[in-house]
């Protein structure tokens, strides 16, 4: 089963940081890092002539316009320098407004008495800056220079400005994506537009070009340097698949905060408030889209035709003659909180047939499988231990047994993580295992979409 997995491009100095600092192979037949190239030897005849590697002069012009923009985001721990991330970011006013993600940035959002936020132009210049707001649904947010941006030593150029709303990408059209990949320096990746990813809970552009980690934040332009969106994530199973934020998110935050003070209010507060807003959202638009028809022989299973869910299916028979079939439905985003996600869907069901057991041998594995569910992580400072509730229910005279869990969040009160397990009883030598887990809802929206899935349930008449 291939589900789409993506990772966001900031570059964190844990293992991925490490992996970032290793030495890169010289290309062949180049010397290393550091060495001198030996003279040339001389010509051997007859010897073909290659011709000069192509260079895009579109891309060269856009990286040379945009070059001034361009910054370094990096997260630093306060009284050591020592910097514990690294993301890209651009200025977008006269006033030293800038753009990145909110991931690049976390760390100082949530922690500022212990981090502090920095930027990097492409000339080597650094200096503090301050955070004036956050957008954790589309994973962004708004910073400000405390001082004036050096003039580039090549010649400013004004900030980047967004490409009007109405004048929209076509598929196959040329895109730029700029950022300072591994922290080894600032890059143009050339691409093209293929329009939106289908089954996004929020709109994200599906760029055909190679996002390394310490992009994110970075600008995305159409070829007169005009601002598409921001770089956010790649594919980890598959090159040349990379997502960018569209810029109308972006533009909209600038406005939001043009004339905002820094930060004061405490983060954690800005982000649980976001999230309310964002499972909000989500309940009302899974509940809207209902679930398909029946498609098997006896029972009715909850398969949702929310375009924002992917669901795969499969049947076998084991090695011990249990027929099985199985499907299980995900949403292929969430919400970056810090060191955690939350504000995804995930759920699936098994459909047992055990014919040719007897009674007590289909009980006993019917009950193994059932006993195998867990509800998730172990406790931490990130979510409680879960409180569940267990009872018979019966949906279209269909008897079953629920337990539905919840787990609160220390930090971002009225948030919890939902979790149902469902087992039918209505027979000897078969039935229906099913689990529904959402995380970050409110207790009033866990409850609706806790009796939502269970009435998903019933006979097929």
């Amino acid at each position: 089963m291939t589900i789409l997995q993506w990772v966001g491009c900031a570059l964190m100095w844990g293992a991925a940081g490490l992996a970032g600092a290793q030495a890169l192979a010289p290309a062949s037949g180049s010397p290393p890092r550091g060495v001198a190239a030996p003279p040339p030897g001389p010509a051997v005849a007859n010897e073909p002539v290659l011709p000069a590697a192509p260079v895009s002069l579109s891309a060269r012009k856009v990286y040379e316009q945009a070059r001034s923009q361009l910054l370094q985001i990096r997260t630093l721990v306060k009284g050591q320098g020592a910097q514990t991330s690294v993301g890209s970011g651009f200025v977008v006013s006269a006033q030293g407004h800038i753009i990145t993600n909110y991931h690049v940035v976390s760390e100082a959002a949530l922690s500022p008495s212990r981090h502090t936020l920095v930027y990097l132009t492409a000339d080597g210049h650094e200096a503090p800056l301050q955070l004036l707001m956050i957008d954790v649904r589309h994973d962004l947010a708004l910073l400000k220079t405390t001082e004036p941006l050096p003039p580039a030593k090549s010649g400013a150029s004004p900030p980047l400005s967004f490409r009007p709303s109405g004048q929209p990408m076509g598929q196959g059209e040329r895109m730029y994506s700029l950022g300072n990949p591994l922290d080894v320096g600032f890059a143009v990746i050339e691409g093209n537009y293929n329009g939106l990813v289908e089954r996004s809970f929020y709109p994200q552009i599906f760029f055909s070009g190679a996002l390394s980690e310490g992009m994110s934040g970075g600008p995305a332009l159409d070829e007169s340097g005009r601002v598409i969106g921001v770089n956010v994530a790649r594919s980890t199973e598959s090159q040349l698949v990379s997502f960018v934020v569209p810029g109308e998110f972006a533009s909209a935050l600038l406005e939001r905060g043009r004339n905002a003070p820094p930060l004061t209010k405490t983060v954690w507060t800005l982000v649980r408030d976001q999230l309310l807003l964002h499972q909000e959202e989500l309940t009302q638009r899974f509940m809207r889209a209902g679930w398909y028809p029946p498609t098997h022989a006896r029972y009715r299973v909850p398969v949702p035709r929310a375009g924002f869910v992917r669901c795969w299916g499969a049947s076998a028979t084991d090695t011990r003659d249990l027929d099985i079939e199985r499907a299980v439905c995900t949403m292929d985003s969430n919400v970056f909180v810090g060191d955690f996600l939350t504000g995804t869907l995930a759920m699936r069901h098994h459909i047992y047939d055990g014919h040719r057991l007897n009674e007590w041998r289909f009980a006993a594995r019917f009950s193994e499988e059932f006993a195998s569910e867990t509800l998730g992580r172990p406790p931490s400072s990130q979510r409680t231990r879960p409180q569940c509730h267990e009872s018979f229910v019966q949906n279209n005279k269909l008897p079953m047994r629920a337990v539905v869990c919840l787990r609160a969040y220390p930090q971002l009160p009225e948030l919890y993580d939902l979790t149902v397990l469902v087992v039918t009883v209505d027979q000897a030598k078969g039935g229906v295992q099913g689990r529904f887990g959402v995380s970050g809802l409110s207790y009033a929206n866990a409850m609706k979409l806790s009796r939502h899935y269970l009435e998903g349930y019933g006979w097929v008449h």
